[in-house]
């Protein structure tokens, strides 16, 4: 099997309500944003994958991917891995892309890539990650209400200059939530962005006394309270806090986080494959975890595709019964908005994600709505590629390309 064709699409999905994002602290994100990709072998077997993007800036992906991707057997993982990594020297990071060959792999073989990764079908709970950070006491109300929904866990957001607010925060809603649900926060340091407000980035010694609060308020773990290649500070940080440390989120895959399992830097690991690595590399955290006795609990905060992706790997690890993370904050940040081109993924009564069934990666694109959001702005076949290298290197110069590619 080859790949033959490569396709891009700028999505831009409008919120009807503005979203501010905690990690991007005073950003008014008014639309869910992602480039999606769409891959065609010469079985006819199509691949999606999506990358979240701030806009357009991935104007000129395609350029680059083509002779990267055209021609490449997608069930060798192996090799689009190595493929991926090489077009990522030259500027933007790409395992998002990798996906995206699992779903052809998945949909050739007529299973979910979860079961070929040796999961089996099972209900999974969801627990309610909120992306703002609210007044604590509407908060609990919030909070509460998310109880009623049927959810069990929830995770908090902070993000005030001063310790002593960030410490009030929690008291207030743990207070008020009581023993309605487990509680988690995220302190989202450790990919500290200040484009807009300048909120100071935290130190050891502030991170210890958030942690310690934490514990006495009953939080169950804090999430990146420090810088996340800050593997030796992490580390310390696990060793001392009375609340689980997690973290790894969005590292550059396993090259960066096989350091952080050396220097024990987290009780919980929460790799997204959408940017740390994609499934493969994930998968040897996932390994990682259980040969170091540590917890494995994905990052999902994209957009649907890529929460369908960290779902399969969630599912396909059987031992792992923690809940997943359900990106939601009402009105604004809601399935609807969320996943946009397919459909939205709601968990039952009880707070259980149902497992999907579809082979491949588990969604199916609406082309009506995708015709609504998208906009493709790259397309690219074996034909198109071989035409493009005559044009610009001549035809002596590509037949030559041409010969060299088809000794290796």
């Amino acid at each position: 099997m080859k790949i033959t064709a490569i396709e891009l699409y700028h999505v831009a999905i409008p919120l009807k309500e503005t979203f501010w994002p905690t990690w991007i602290p005073g950003y008014p994100q008014t639309h869910n944003r992602f480039t999606l990709i769409k891959l065609v072998t010469d079985e006819g077997i199509e691949g999606y994958s999506a990358g979240i993007s701030m806009g357009t800036e991935r104007q000129g992906l395609g350029d680059l991917l083509g002779g990267y991707l055209l021609g490449a057997d997608p069930t060798d993982i192996d090799r689009v891995q190595s493929l991926l990594k090489q077009a990522g020297y030259l500027g933007w990071r790409n395992f998002w892309i990798e996906p995206a060959c699992w779903d052809i792999i998945g949909k050739k073989e007529g299973k979910p890539v979860y079961e070929l990764l040796g999961g089996k079908k099972r209900p999974i709970a969801a627990y309610c990650s909120t992306g703002e950070m609210h007044e604590p006491e509407r908060r609990v109300e919030e909070l509460l209400a998310m109880k009623e929904r049927g959810f069990k866990t929830a995770k908090l957001r902070i993000k005030n200059r001063e310790l002593k607010d960030d410490i009030r925060h929690i008291e207030v809603i743990a207070k008020g939530v009581g023993d309605a649900l487990e509680l988690g926060v995220d302190a989202n340091q450790g990919w500290l962005v200040s484009i807009v407000d300048q909120v100071p980035a935290w130190d050891f010694n502030r991170a210890l006394e958030f942690a310690r609060a934490c514990a006495d308020n009953n939080i169950k773990w804090l999430e990146e309270p420090l810088d996340s290649r800050d593997y030796d500070g992490n580390a310390a940080l696990k060793k001392v806090s009375p609340v689980d440390i997690t973290g790894a989120e969005l590292n550059y895959g396993w090259d960066e986080i096989k350091i952080m399992f050396e220097k024990d830097c987290f009780h919980k690991y929460q790799p997204d494959a959408v940017f740390a690595g994609g499934i493969a590399q994930v998968r040897q955290v996932i390994a990682a975890c259980h040969q170091h006795d540590r917890e494995y609990s994905p990052h999902t905060w994209t957009n649907g595709i890529g929460f369908y992706i960290n779902w399969n790997l969630l599912l396909s690890d059987p031992e792992n019964d923690l809940p997943l993370e359900y990106p939601f904050e009402p009105p604004s940040w809601i399935p609807e908005f969320r996943e946009g081109i397919i459909d939205p993924i709601i968990p039952d009564k009880d707070g259980y994600l149902q497992p999907f069934t579809r082979p491949g990666l588990g969604f199916e694109i609406n082309p009506r709505m995708l015709r609504k959001y998208g906009k493709r702005f790259f397309k690219l076949t074996e034909t198109g590629l071989k035409l493009k290298v005559i044009r610009e290197k001549g035809l002596k110069t590509a037949l030559e390309l041409k010969k060299k590619k088809e000794n290796n």
